[in-house]
């Protein structure tokens, strides 16, 4: 595709969306912004997370995993229906009972304002550095692609970009992001289905024969029990994918944000059964295509790998242009979907956590206030970008920092673990300090065992990083007064 091609989707893409918030909009208050007024179609609900838990790593790099792992990731997978059914019939009954709008509020309401504020934080580091390091592979491949032909600089094609989202989002916030996420799925899920549509044909399989092709594959392996110091081992995989469920989606403010937008309980719980199904489906169907672009690279000499085989191969225009276009308005889709809810998010997040806006600031400037908020959160966005991209450079410093933000949310578990299963009371004011060590434990530990007994935790990091920050609440619990469940 040519660059001015490229241009031209992305500019009807905006338009596209800008219309959405332009229908979705009506009175731009803080209850339509941070709930919709708690009236979204569970449905629509479902169908738009499915695009928000599929970044644009996860629209890459789950075809290009295929090659050298298989189909371990489906272990993962299925441990993520374990922690959705924890959150449909743990966590959602709690938000809804106790009225959340963010659902830190929890965490001052059992411990008090120092675990709320550092529940708040460590939500918000997260998805800062993660929706910025997503979106910065994004903007940089376009880059590559297509403004440095037309000697248009970085900072300019991010800050375009960050205020085209902004300016669909500014005014009914999660409102308009129910719907624009519904759209952002449908595009990744047309190029799933375009993609594999046109490379089976090229390779000569049948719908038909379609399941008998992939289950005679060498690489069609789901699961792995031989050894448990490998990455890939089932109950590693497993169990964490229940956890990582649990915390990137029930206990993290962009997901819970768009669940709690639902009329009522009833409705939230619908909403995640089908998300559940549905999306595990989409990632059988992901590394479904991975399998077919081996044996298309493999048929047609193409050497990339990994990261680099789907665009490589989408991108060059041998499949024909419709696969090209819609893998170009996939992967934007899937880039755009994860910040403009991170946007919202954080906006919610900083406004009720830490500034406190409900009850410090008159109802009359609240959205004033907000607004404020969504501009300076978006100016952050741009900021940390260009701190990626001229400042830290070395890419894998950068990955390091995204795996890090990661760790962040060990002690987000372990504090609602805590809240919720014991009448445990730690210290208020010495859960900051238990947080910030938890991660940083872990961090050596999990180095410490790789290099001594080549046993990597993989995916279980988020375990270890829950248990060292429980054991480390219920240190600062002892001889102190037992506090009341919420």
């Amino acid at each position: 595709m040519s660059p001015f091609q490229i241009i031209f989707l992305i500019v009807a893409y905006f338009g596209v969306l800008i219309l959405i918030s332009f229908f979705t909009n009506k009175s731009g208050n803080n209850e339509e912004f941070f709930k919709a007024n708690r009236q979204s179609p569970w449905y629509l609900v479902a169908f738009g997370m499915i695009g928000a838990s599929l970044s644009g790593v996860t629209f890459i790099s789950i075809p290009g995993t295929v090659e050298f792992d298989q189909f371990s990731y489906f272990q993962v997978v299925l441990g993520y229906t374990v922690g959705y059914a924890v959150i449909s019939l743990v966590l959602l009954p709690l938000y809804y009972r106790l009225n959340l709008t963010s659902i830190y509020t929890y965490l001052g309401t059992r411990f008090g304002n120092h675990a709320y504020k550092t529940g708040a934080w460590f939500f918000i580091l997260s998805r800062l550095v993660g929706a910025s390091f997503r979106l910065f592979l994004v903007a940089n491949v376009l880059q590559l692609l297509v403004f440095d032909q037309l000697n248009v600089p970085f900072y300019l094609t991010v800050s375009v970009t960050v205020f085209l989202i902004w300016l669909y989002t500014f005014k009914s916030g999660i409102k308009t992001i129910v719907w624009t996420d519904s759209l952002q799925t449908l595009f990744m899920l047309l190029a799933l289905g375009v993609s594999i549509y046109y490379i089976s044909e090229d390779l000569g399989i049948s719908t038909k024969n379609m399941f008998q092709y992939l289950g005679n594959h060498e690489h069609f392996q789901v699961f792995f029990t031989e050894s448990v110091n490998s990455p890939n081992y089932f109950w590693k995989q497993f169990i964490s994918g229940a956890f990582i469920a649990i915390v990137m989606t029930g206990l993290d403010q962009d997901m819970m944000q768009k669940n709690l937008t639902c009329k009522n309980l009833k409705d939230a719980q619908k909403n995640i059964f089908w998300f559940t199904l549905t999306l595990t489906i989409v990632n059988f169907l992901f590394l479904s295509l991975g399998l077919l672009l081996i044996d298309y690279a493999e048929l047609h000499n193409i050497t990339a790998k990994r990261d680099e085989l789907f665009p490589s191969i989408a991108a060059s225009g041998d499949m024909g242009f419709a696969v090209a276009v819609f893998f170009v308005l996939g992967l934007i889709a899937a880039a755009y979907s994860s910040a403009d809810s991170a946007l919202t998010s954080l906006t919610t997040s900083f406004s009720i956590d830490i500034l406190s806006i409900e009850t410090k600031v008159k109802k009359s400037k609240q959205v004033v206030y907000r607004k404020l908020i969504h501009i300076c959160i978006s100016l952050v966005f741009i900021g940390v970008m260009m701190l990626f991209r001229y400042v830290i450079k070395d890419e894998s410093v950068i990955i390091k920092l995204f795996e890090f933000a990661g760790y962040t949310y060990g002690p987000i578990l372990a504090m609602f673990c805590i809240g919720m299963f014991t009448k445990l009371q730690p210290r208020d004011y010495l859960i900051p300090i238990i947080a910030i060590l938890a991660p940083i434990l872990t961090y050596f530990i999990s180095w410490w065992t790789k290099s001594l007994f080549g046993f990597e935790f993989g995916f279980f990091i988020l375990i270890l990083n829950a248990l060292i920050c429980s054991f480390g609440l219920v240190l600062i619990s002892l001889n102190h007064h037992q506090g009341t469940r919420v």
